[in-house]
């Protein structure tokens, strides 16, 4: 401390010279408008390059943080795009399957293709019209089917047009088998969703799992066997418990139902007939 004030004390007039020239530069830049604004344009500007640097770092740090989020999202972006290519090769997949096997059950009839110009998905008893009628060879009792699988069974025909019961009527009852195992029984829709219906008395001893197509079962002259009617969703006893209910996701979707078929049934009855009268002459022989 001694030491500080000798050094002041020793160069007390060079402090005196530094103090007497703040001032007199204060009083110059404060009472004089001109030197004043030169002052100030000289402070803004090298106050304005000091927050220019100043921003820049600040934005090169901000980078830095936004670059590691913009990766993290890229990457993210990039198992979305994997996982909803995977997903549609397996749709494409599904639909290219669906297709064939319509094109399969459906190959040896002859198919009148229709558009359908009304519907209805909210009653008990729904009912879809056709662009077709006899004058077009439709014929009742004919089979309806879409793309994607079964739709139902013209009821009336006019010259032009159609009605169709479909699968969504109280009234539908269609003979349906589970595919590949065998196991048959009848399709049936209780109102509510229309993507969903049931298909009861398939026996007990059936061995089958979720997931399974259900398909018609030719055995009546309406469908050939074969055709989609949808997937099993769910497996039920039946009230008397001697047999199963299927709950079956319907695989065609009839609110967005534009252009079906319909199936020529000739030779379907032909077939019919030909057993129901090996069946006559069999109780004949038994009587």
């Amino acid at each position: 401390m001694r030491n500080l004030f000798a050094f002041i004390a020793r160069y007390n007039h060079w402090f005196v010279f530094l103090a007497l020239e703040v001032t007199s530069v204060v009083l110059l830049f404060q009472y004089n408008s001109y030197q004043g604004s030169v002052w100030f344009s000289s402070a803004n500007e090298v106050a304005g390059k000091v927050y220019e640097a100043n921003s820049w770092v600040e934005t090169f740090f901000s980078l830095t943080q936004v670059n590691k989020e913009l990766t993290q999202r890229n990457l993210e972006l990039e198992q979305q795009v994997s996982a909803m290519q995977e997903l549609l090769t397996r749709a494409k997949h599904d639909s290219l399957d669906v297709v064939q096997t319509q094109k399969m059950a459906l190959s040896g009839f002859k198919l009148y293709p229709a558009r359908v110009v009304s519907n209805s998905l909210d009653r008990n008893d729904n009912f879809i019209t056709i662009d077709k009628g006899w004058a077009h060879g439709i014929k009742k009792d004919m089979g309806v089917a879409c793309g994607t699988g079964v739709v139902g069974v013209v009821y009336l025909v006019s010259r032009n047009y159609s009605v169709v019961i479909p699968l969504l009527n109280s009234h539908s009852n269609v003979s349906c088998m589970i595919k590949d195992r065998g196991y048959f029984g009848y399709l049936h829709w209780n109102g509510g969703d229309p993507g969903i219906a049931y298909v009861d008395d398939v026996p007990r001893h059936a061995r089958f799992k979720l997931g399974l197509d259900v398909v018609t079962s030719g055995y009546s002259s309406i469908f050939p066997p074969g055709v989609l009617v949808g997937k099993i969703l769910h497996v039920f006893n039946s009230p008397n418990g001697l047999s199963y209910r299927l709950q079956v996701r319907l695989s065609t979707d009839f609110g967005k139902l534009r252009d079906v078929c319909v199936i020529d049934n000739a030779g379907m009855e032909e077939r019919l007939e030909m057993m129901r009268a090996v069946q006559d002459s069999l109780k004949v022989k038994r009587e």
